[in-house]
């Protein structure tokens, strides 16, 4: 089954990674940034309200433009989780005042953008470069036993009532009952798909969702499986199933009595993935 996950990335600058040079002078720039936003004057020939001050961030500054790959792999790189971001370059000026007296006017609706809320600024040699971006919050994930119980809790109440799963029409099913060997097997998968990023019902060794219960203890006689990656809620991700049919047929089939769902996330990911499980089964 397909990975339920949506990512966006509007960038449209290509980047390159380097070392740029971070000093006075380039700091000096975002400071003038700062202060034209607080009384910018003019845009366009028109009257401009003032925005609100950028935050400084050193990550910003580590990035410098080129034509070797896109904006969002270098903020990628330098661990600036941005879903808007833009860079402008300037070649001559001598110093920061000159530098920002040649960009005011032709960017002055992207220096002012509400857009943005974080500038780096970087300089080598008479080359001067603004990274704007807005990090991006990431929503806390809740905690792993009453995600897992209020995963069980929007099934049942998806199950007590008719539905249509892509052409397939179910009727109302009795309520499924929780099963902490289910739980681990579900767990166990999640943890392989976050710790080796990837997305299959299949693991690394060959095995099943039918042998993974089996070797969690559990005595089965009908077993299922749905999976997803990215959300950052039980109840989005049970609303993604439902929104697929091969999954919603899964919450919805009669023959399954019990279940368990979990998820994890890589401690190393910077976005904080989280892969879901759900385990259906009907034991012997």
């Amino acid at each position: 089954m397909p990975s339920l996950r949506t990512t966006l990335f509007a960038a449209a600058l290509p980047a390159m990674l380097a070392l740029a040079p971070v000093n006075a002078r380039a700091d000096e720039l975002a400071n003038l940034i700062n202060a034209y936003r607080a009384a910018p004057g003019s845009c366009g020939g028109a009257p401009a309200a003032p925005a609100a001050p950028l935050t400084a961030e050193p990550a910003l500054s580590r990035i410098w433009v080129g034509p070797a790959t896109f904006l969002e792999s270098a903020l990628k790189r330098v661990g600036f989780a941005s879903e808007h971001a833009d860079a402008i370059s300037v070649s001559g000026p001598e110093d920061a005042r000159a530098a920002m007296d040649a960009i005011r006017d032709k960017y002055c609706r992207t220096l002012r953008s509400s857009d943005y809320s974080s500038v780096g600024t970087a300089r080598r040699g008479n080359q001067w470069q603004v990274v704007l971006a807005h990090r991006d919050d990431i929503p806390p994930l809740p905690e792993l036993e009453p995600a897992g119980q209020e995963i069980l809790a929007l099934v049942n109440a998806a199950r007590a009532q008719p539905r249509t799963c892509g052409m397939e029409r179910f009727g109302p099913a009795g309520p499924l009952s929780w099963n902490p060997a289910l739980a681990e097997a579900a767990l166990a998968h999640s943890r392989e798909l976050a710790m080796h990023h990837y997305f299959s019902h299949v693991e690394h060794d060959g095995s099943t969702p039918a042998l993974r219960i089996a070797r969690a203890g559990y005595a089965w006689s009908r077993v299922g499986e749905n999976i997803a990656s990215g959300q950052r809620s039980p109840k989005d991700a049970v609303q993604s199933w439902l929104d697929s049919p091969g999954h919603c047929a899964n919450i919805m089939n009669p023959s399954y009595t019990e279940m368990g769902a979990a998820y994890a996330v890589n401690p190393a990911n910077e976005n904080r993935t989280a892969y879901w499980t759900q385990e259906f089964a009907r034991p012997r």
